[in-house]
């Protein structure tokens, strides 16, 4: 029965290293406890992050040999550009090689020092590059998202009575909704909730700006 066993065969192998619990110990110490400072030697199970930790498809090792390196022009970019269009209805796609790399950009052309960007829960580098940007960082989930025991089916959404109150009091030129929530465990967040969050935005002059690296 195909639901007993997984449907694809495994075709690369790679090797893991087997500690012991005295060379992790040493290795946490080594790092101060820092788990970004942890060699990747020294990890058999990687949970410190999910971000390209699978193995990729027949098709996409295809990929790599199929794709066009053009420096200008590449049939690999049109596709690229298509599918994003047809995804998202934009006309503009404009391709970094990482997200933090687009926040990056983004917040240099739009922040000034002083501004005061909320959002449900930004991730660690979006927090990163707005402080280096010299705004401030606010996250306003719902209260029941701080409470991993409570079932609740969009914990990704945000408090809109704390976003209006913000608007209202502050200089906000942008919020920012991640689309899941990767700062509270991966929740969803609600289209009710976003379609309220693009309201107060129109109301008081705000940009909205989607963190949909996990939409789908």
């Amino acid at each position: 029965s195909s639901d007993l066993i997984e449907p694809y065969r495994v075709k690369v192998v790679e090797p893991i290293p087997f500690t012991t619990i005295a060379d992790r110990e040493r290795a946490l110490a080594a790092a101060h406890w820092n788990l970004f400072k942890i060699p990747a030697s020294m990890v058999t199970i990687d949970l410190l992050t999910d971000s390209g930790m699978t193995a990729m498809s027949a098709h996409q090792w295809a990929g790599l040999l199929d794709g066009d390196e053009a420096y200008a022009g590449a049939r690999s970019f049109q596709r690229f550009e298509q599918v994003v269009r047809t995804l998202t209805g934009y006309t503009h796609v404009i391709p970094t090689h990482q997200g933090r790399a687009a926040e990056r950009l983004l917040f240099e052309a739009m922040l000034k020092p002083g501004d005061v960007v909320p959002g449900n829960t930004h991730f660690d580098t979006t927090h990163a590059n707005l402080e280096r940007a010299g705004a401030r960082a606010v996250n306003l989930p719902i209260a029941v998202a701080r409470s991993p025991a409570v079932e609740h089916p969009f914990k990704g959404d945000i408090d809109l009575d704390a976003l209006a109150e913000t608007l209202a009091r502050e200089r906000v030129p942008l919020v920012i909704i991640t689309v899941t929530s990767n700062g509270v465990g991966g929740h969803p967040v609600s289209l009710a909730n976003m379609q309220a969050v693009r309201a107060l935005c129109d109301k008081h002059g705000a940009r909205l700006f989607l963190d949909a690296a996990r939409f789908a």
